[in-house]
């Protein structure tokens, strides 16, 4: 059970983006030792806590404390390709020093450079087979290896420098079955502090509690993602049920309002009716008229604080009901008839026939993502041809299509120039950017944001595709975004090709078969590996 005592402490904090609109605003936070999530929409903030959290971004305003060594794994690993993967994992000058000292040298330098770790190789070696990785991973460049194999790389680094407090940004995304499984057992034995951000459901099925953050602030729920879907949907139940009663208040107060005024009406007909038969004089029926004035007002203002009250309990009853994005791959003319040839590989004795929805599933490193840009056109193929029949669309891993420096209706509007900017607009409004969002920069989205403004930018094509390759499409995505994406795929009447870990997601699919890269790449295709 998490200790009581907090290990990282936050008051006010604010965090505004470059045009000064805030992403996190007063956000109050206290995290003692133990295991927790954070789930939340995108762009919520997420990311940017724990970038504040880990010292890697400065927040607007607010204090910030956190007792002992941070370890933080980012959403997206900023990896230079040429660089040694022993000096990523920071022991690059270590074991350098260490084959100087075995070669003869007694520089007193390189005894320095060793310190106490004269066993840095055998625990990188030992920290880097509990990830998974090839024995000669150490010996080689990061650019060598695959996305999972990047992201269990980044995780090693963690684990052999023992950091106090472990800061998880989407830890399971690019991995393999393993890959996840091995996550998930370090969120299990993590015996200090930690804090993940994740859509994977499984992994959050064992942390001790769950922060949502949503509208700027943070609620806390005990146990794991069943234990927090039950109490949202108890909680969401309830709000639905105070929206409908507080709209038959407003509703019932509106009419109480107009027979009010009826009810006026009538007493000023009565009045004046008395008037003419009674024949009473100037300074009483002036007397009367003010007292029946005064009685009138007092009667609307009644009603009107009423209906007032009324109609502030239904906003606050409306902001306790989620409004989660939703997003629509509604593409026109996509459909394609069924038996139609979309795609050959020769060699590779591979056909894909309209409209197929196809997994394509293999161990990290694979060739999976090889493979699907092969067939959008964007690599030659390893062995064989490739004949796409019809037009294409490909999402990558990295979503790296858009100009992450150019505001986001400027960054779709340069890839489909023949598109006017009110179509540009109308079509990242369905995907949920509306008004002055379209005007950030693409490099200020969150993850989930830049998966729905590159699919935007995808769909937005003429013509439109009717082959949709997708690499690794859940990753990044928020639970509410994934489920959206599971129905706009369901309605999707084009061929589909999808590469993913997430054997959940693939589930939801409704797929007709699954091509097996397995353990030998791309050239399982051709050796039986297809099966429906």
């Amino acid at each position: 059970m998490p200790s009581t005592h907090p290990v990282i402490s936050v008051s006010g904090l604010t965090v505004t983006w470059p045009d000064g609109s805030p992403t996190l605003r007063d956000l109050d936070l206290a995290l003692s030792r133990g295991r927790a999530g954070l789930v939340g929409a995108n762009g919520s903030g997420k990311s940017t806590l724990l970038r504040v959290l880990a010292g890697r971004q400065r927040p607007s305003a607010g204090h910030v404390s956190v007792h002992g060594e941070v370890g933080y794994l980012p959403q997206d690993l900023d990896a230079d390709p040429s660089r040694p993967v022993a000096d990523f994992l920071g022991v690059g000058a270590t074991l350098a020093a260490l084959r100087a000292i075995e070669a003869g040298r007694s520089d007193e330098h390189l005894f320095e450079a060793v310190g106490d770790d004269w066993d840095v190789e055998e625990r990188t070696r030992a920290e880097l087979e509990r990830q998974g990785l090839p024995s000669g991973a150490l010996h080689r460049r990061l650019g060598e290896l695959s996305g999972g194999e990047l992201t269990g790389l980044a995780i090693a680094r963690l684990l052999l420098a023992r950091p106090d407090v472990l800061l998880l940004d989407e830890p399971t995304n690019n991995l393999d079955r393993a890959g996840r499984e091995r996550v998930h057992d370090l969120v299990v034995t993590w015996p200090r502090t930690l804090l993940v951000v994740s859509h994977d459901r499984e992994l959050l099925e064992r942390v001790d509690r769950i922060a949502d953050l949503r509208g700027g602030s943070l609620r806390w729920y005990g146990g794991g993602w069943s234990s927090y879907a039950a109490q949202v949907a108890a909680e969401q139940e309830a709000a639905q049920q105070a929206v409908t009663t507080a709209r038959n208040e407003v509703r019932r107060q509106r009419r109480d309002a107009v027979e009010a005024e009826r009810t006026l009406a009538q007493r000023r007909r009565v009045a004046a009716t008395a008037e003419r038969t009674t024949g009473i004089g100037k300074a009483a029926r002036d007397y009367l008229v003010g007292r029946a004035e005064r009685s009138a007002a007092s009667y609307r203002h009644v009603h009107a604080d009423r209906l007032d009250t009324a109609r502030g309990d239904l906003e606050r009853a409306e902001q306790a009901v989620r409004d989660d994005l939703t997003i629509r791959v509604d593409l026109p003319q996509t459909a394609v008839p069924r038996g139609t040839r979309v795609l050959t590989h020769t060699e590779a004795g591979l056909d894909i026939v309209g409209p197929e929805r196809i997994a394509l599933v293999g161990p990290n490193g694979s060739g999976k993502t090889t493979l699907l840009r092969s067939w959008a056109g964007l690599a030659a193929p390893t062995r064989g041809e490739v004949h796409v029949h019809v037009p294409v669309a490909f999402l990558p891993q990295r979503l790296d299509v858009l100009d992450a420096d150019a505001p986001l209706a400027v960054a779709v509007a340069r890839r489909h120039p023949g598109a006017g900017p009110e179509q540009v607009r109308a079509r990242l409004a369905r995907f949920g950017f509306r008004g002055a969002v379209g005007d950030r920069l693409v490099g200020d989205l969150s993850g989930g944001e830049r998966l729905r403004a590159t699919l935007a930018a995808l769909l937005l094509a003429d013509p439109a595709p009717r082959l949709l390759l997708l690499d690794e499409p859940t990753n990044n995505l928020d639970l509410a975004s994934y489920d959206a994406l599971v129905t706009a795929l369901a309605g999707y009447r084009g061929a589909l090709v999808v590469a993913s870990h997430d054997q959940a997601f693939l589930g939801d699919l409704g797929l007709d078969r699954t091509i097996d890269l397995g353990a030998d790449g791309v050239d399982g295709v051709g050796r039986g590996s297809l099966d429906g």
